[in-house]
């Protein structure tokens, strides 16, 4: 895509709803690719996963550093079943706002198809800062998204670049 490069276009990326919409369309995301994609087809300068803090996950998140993402965290909380759970909305639509109100916000890519973000799609819509949704998939878009008018792009379409490969064994061809 030859788009002007925007000094400051930011991915913000809710992790759980990105992980969750891919799993239930029923493949992986490669992480290394996607950020590729991301530059490349938005000219996503920085790419920010916003998700919840583990301890166990230190490897995870040094790699997803490593292939350029960064990472905004929040703080989790365990219930009694066991399910850890860390909801980033207030914090990507705080952090959104915030780069919008210093100017370090020239356009913006949402990756999520969660209804709670349509308010800072309009606020962005409104301050005529360009902005796209990436929705996992199809299924779990939310209408109030939809009725945002932005251009939407549902990732399950790139799955044959986005997807991770299957490892060959050593000893295979």
């Amino acid at each position: 895509m030859n788009k002007k490069m925007l000094k400051n276009t930011i991915a913000y990326i809710d992790a759980s709803n990105l992980k969750f919409g891919i799993e239930q369309s029923g493949w992986k995301l490669d992480y290394k690719s996607f950020r590729s994609w991301l530059r490349d087809k938005f000219s996503v300068s920085r790419a920010i996963l916003f998700m919840g803090l583990i301890p166990d996950n230190s490897e995870l998140y040094n790699y997803l550093q490593s292939i350029g993402y960064d990472i905004s965290f929040k703080p989790t909380i365990t219930s009694k079943e066991g399910r850890t759970k860390g909801n980033v909305d207030g914090e990507l639509i705080l952090t959104i706002a915030k780069d919008f109100y210093e100017n370090n916000l020239e356009s913006a890519v949402l990756v999520s198809g969660d209804g709670d973000y349509h308010c800072i799609v309009e606020f962005l819509k409104e301050k005529k800062v360009p902005i796209s949704v990436v929705s996992p998939n199809k299924k779990y878009l939310s209408l109030l998204l939809k009725r945002t008018s932005v251009p939407i792009i549902i990732l399950d379409q790139f799955i044959e670049k986005l997807q991770q490969k299957m490892k060959k064994p050593p000893d295979m061809p």
